[in-house]
């Protein structure tokens, strides 16, 4: 992680907040990019006076919210069809999106929520959510809530350990093994009330 930031100052030195936003929501969009690294590195920047912490933030919430907002609508509207085309390079396929549907569907409010915390989560979210169809106002709500607590996160870490790397990365960490943990406890527990009930 530490040669991903220090490739990324440079990048985030030249292209300020508006390298924040464009990679946080090219990463919430879908597209694999080390959105959580590049708040890390500008969080770590602002604690040295080199960015504001308070623009960080902001331009990575806004950049998260719009990311997750266009996979939102890139699910609904090219749903599984474009998934399926252009993401065998990630080892998509048919069964494996019919598996992530089913475990996505019951809870995908909670799964848009605790999925910022979750690498693969937070970038298949918003394109899943459009795919199953969950009302836009509801994934609105949630999508925006679980930016606002990840970026606090992140960026809060970040800029109070400054250059301790291995306390940000523990951290985090972590709390992805906790959001994985309850994302996959509420779904294992909707599946055995379905068989029980089926």
């Amino acid at each position: 992680m530490e040669e991903i930031i220090a490739s990324l100052i440079p990048w985030l030195e030249h292209w300020g907040y508006l390298a924040v936003f464009l990679g946080i929501m090219l990463e919430n969009a879908g597209i694999p990019v080390p959105g959580e690294t590049l708040i890390i590195a500008a969080a770590i920047l602002a604690g040295q006076g080199v960015l504001n912490i308070q623009g960080v933030f902001l331009m990575a919430v806004a950049g998260a919210i719009l990311g997750d907002n266009l996979g939102y609508w890139l699910g609904l509207k090219g749903g599984r069809a474009l998934l399926l085309r252009h993401g065998r390079w990630l080892g998509i396929t048919s069964e494996k999106l019919e598996e992530a549907e089913l475990l996505f569907r019951p809870r995908s409010e909670w799964a848009v929520f605790f999925g910022r915390f979750v690498a693969i989560l937070r970038i298949f979210a918003g394109p899943l959510a459009g795919i199953i169809r969950m009302p836009y106002p509801r994934f609105l709500l949630f999508n925006s809530a679980g930016a606002f607590c990840w970026v606090a996160v992140v960026a809060g870490l970040s800029f109070l350990l400054g250059n301790n790397l291995e306390g940000i990365v523990l951290v985090l960490r972590r709390l992805g093994w906790i959001g994985l943990f309850l994302f996959g406890a509420g779904a294992l527990i909707l599946f055995l009330r379905r068989k029980k009930n089926g």
